[in-house]
């Protein structure tokens, strides 16, 4: 892609603003995570909504070896066809060009450069909106770059973007603030490598605690991937290595016997509130809610949950709750258990949320009063009135 075929900026507004134009929001996709295709595909929709009259867009895609990329403004090229997920690298063709955010907080400006070329600027970025999944975007690393930079973001800050990705960490937060969390065991890379005989035995003594199934999840994942349900010893082995093809780390679960409970939580400007609930039903086509039940079949939630008015305000309360105690900002998706025996069990936040128009959390939110471009809106213009720095 050549410094002239660059992709051009819409047109400047007319009304008054910051510098004289329309505020420019740069959506940042992709990633070096597994889940890079279906963070595309988030990226796709929030284009697609951003209400171009108010904001300047500038879309950057992050491919998955860890290039910056400047891609066209086509949304419509960035949802999933044929049963396959896009990707940053078709999306940016045999363009060598890097994209560059400055350090310096003083400056936000942008930068494309290519091998040979002389660098060509493409103008300040008033706030980021960052779509990745997983890590290297998700965990913190993406925001603390934007800290340093003065940039603007939206969703969660440093801390609780690595909490809200680290699930051990998650649940040892949710613990210390009096929130309902199932058992679980965790299993660091150092205690598999040195002896997986050892870790292996303490997963067997916990299912003989706790019966099987157990689920075998990445500690620092999302969207389903890379978890498997073990229904005897015989599988374990398997799921642990389809697990730490994820993530070295991993996380092992009791199977909690309930209905799936999911709410939202969206920051306005008096404070966190959450929105109706959503139920996910027993997905009858695949063993649990995986990836292509979400994503790929097209696995529908019922928006509102069938709860009662109590139900429904105990899970509002700790949804929440759950917000608070990791100090999060903009919007989380908190999902949960409804065991058997009528209690609510948090099994984990997303500070980041699937945003494609399927997802559950603009369908609840759509559900509750606030439609897909004005969600969009709000965390713009939340992220657009909050500093970075410390706060």
């Amino acid at each position: 892609m050549s410094s002239e075929n660059l992709p051009q900026s819409p047109e400047r507004a007319e009304s008054p603003e910051p510098h004289g134009r329309k505020p420019r929001v740069a959506v940042v996709f992709g990633g070096r995570s597994s889940e890079h295709g279906i963070s595309v595909v988030t990226a796709g929709a929030v284009m697609k909504a951003i209400d171009r009259t108010k904001y300047d867009v500038l879309p950057i895609g992050i491919t998955t070896d860890g290039r910056w990329a400047l891609t066209a403004d086509e949304p419509e090229r960035m949802a999933i066809t044929d049963r396959k997920v896009p990707d940053v690298d078709r999306l940016a063709g045999a363009a060598e060009g890097s994209v560059v955010l400055s350090v310096d907080p003083g400056s936000r400006e942008v930068v494309y450069t290519e091998p040979g070329a002389v660098p060509k600027a493409l103008g300040e970025v008033d706030v980021v909106f960052p779509v990745l999944h997983g890590p290297y975007g998700e965990d913190g690393t993406l925001q603390g770059l934007l800290e340093l930079s003065g940039v603007p973001y939206v969703g969660a800050g440093v801390l609780a973007s690595a909490v809200g990705q680290d699930k051990e960490y998650m649940k040892r937060v949710f613990i210390s603030f009096g929130l309902p969390v199932g058992p679980y065991e965790v299993v660091r890379p150092r205690e598999w490598d040195n002896d997986p005989a050892a870790a292996r035995k303490r997963i067997v003594d916990f299912a003989g605690e706790h019966g099987w199934p157990l689920f075998v999840k990445p500690a620092r994942g999302g969207s389903s991937m890379g978890i498997t349900k073990v229904g005897d010893l015989s599988g374990l082995d398997a799921a642990i290595e389809e697990a730490r093809r994820h993530d070295p780390k991993f996380l092992v679960e009791s199977l909690l016997r309930g209905r799936e409970i999911e709410c939202g939580v969206l920051e306005f400007e008096d404070g966190p509130r959450a929105s109706v609930p959503a139920e996910i039903p027993p997905v009858t086509a695949h063993d649990f809610y995986d990836f292509e039940a979400k994503y790929i079949d097209s696995a529908t939630g019922l928006v509102p949950a069938p709860l009662t008015e109590e139900q429904t305000a105990e899970v509002q309360r700790l949804a929440v709750a759950a917000f608070d105690a990791v100090s999060c900002e903009g919007l989380v998706r908190a999902d949960f258990f409804l065991t058997e025996d009528g209690t609510f069990v948090i099994n984990e936040i997303n500070t980041l949320p699937g945003f494609t128009p399927i997802s559950m959390y603009p369908r609840m939110w759509q559900e509750s009063g606030v439609d897909y471009p004005e969600l969009v809106d709000r965390l713009i213009q939340a992220a657009l009135t909050r500093s970075t720095g410390l706060r």
